[in-house]
């Protein structure tokens, strides 16, 4: 990702309505895919900055360990006094087989290449012991691709379709996959398929404060959708995706 962007993740992830309404959408999707299991140790791989994996520690009582390549996220969750942190790869993680009993890759799937997907899944598979959840959340649609996607050097997005075929492909059982984010959907494609061709800016990104009555509607939008999906109803189309995967034993 550009590193250009940890800058502005780590000013606005605490308190900018995408970040808030995908905390909660992710959260009432993976808590109707744990069926008892018990979550101990877990794998937040491609953390950023940490901040989400120090709220799965502090809400949930998990042993979290954030693991990221770029140092610019890593210096900003030492800063905030992120625990156990490590600097890895997520095409080569530096975690013994079976170590984890959730590996969460928030947002990430989307900046390699069109098919290399499949090394960090393969790897997530490898460090999760049977019986493991994967949570996985990624950019949906190619007709969505922006100035931000250009600006953070985003290389694919998925449809429902592909995504659950690459971790099928990798050994997952699929739990659940559903899309997020359709109410907004076609203000989305308003501003990313007219407004912004027309304008004809360079690649900025899109992570920005916005005043307080659009941040409390745009927010309510995702929360509305968090209590639908909260019972189990999946989403026909949306701008990302959230998918639960598990290693069978």
């Amino acid at each position: 990702m550009n590193p250009a962007e940890f800058a502005n993740i780590e000013a606005l992830e605490h308190s900018l309505w995408w970040y808030r309404g995908m905390r909660r959408i992710t959260s009432g999707v993976l808590d109707r895919c744990f069926d008892g299991r018990r979550i101990g140790r877990v794998l937040e791989a491609g953390c950023g900055t940490g901040y989400y994996a120090r709220l799965l520690a502090k809400e949930r009582g998990w042993t979290v360990y954030p693991s990221d390549l770029a140092w610019e996220g890593l210096s900003a969750g030492r800063n905030m006094g992120v625990e156990r942190l490590s600097q890895a790869d997520l095409r080569e993680l530096p975690f013994r087989d079976g170590a984890f009993d959730l590996v969460s890759i928030m947002d990430v799937l989307e900046l390699f290449e069109p098919g290399a997907e499949r090394v960090p899944l393969s790897e997530a598979f490898r460090v999760l012991a049977p019986g493991g959840l994967l949570a996985l959340r990624t950019s949906a649609l190619g007709i969505l691709r922006s100035r931000h996607s250009e600006f953070v050097e985003q290389r694919q997005r998925f449809t429902r379709g592909r995504l659950m075929r690459a971790v099928r492909g990798c050994g997952f059982r699929v739990v659940r996959c559903t899309y997020v984010s359709l109410l907004l959907l076609p203000v989305a494609l308003v501003k990313f398929r007219l407004w912004e061709p027309l304008l004809r800016r360079p690649p900025a990104s899109g992570v920005r404060p916005v005043p307080d009555w659009l941040d409390r509607m745009l927010y309510g939008c995702l929360r509305a959708e968090s209590g639908w999906l909260g019972r189990g109803l999946d989403l026909p189309l949306g701008q990302s995706l959230i998918l639960i995967g598990e290693k069978t034993a």
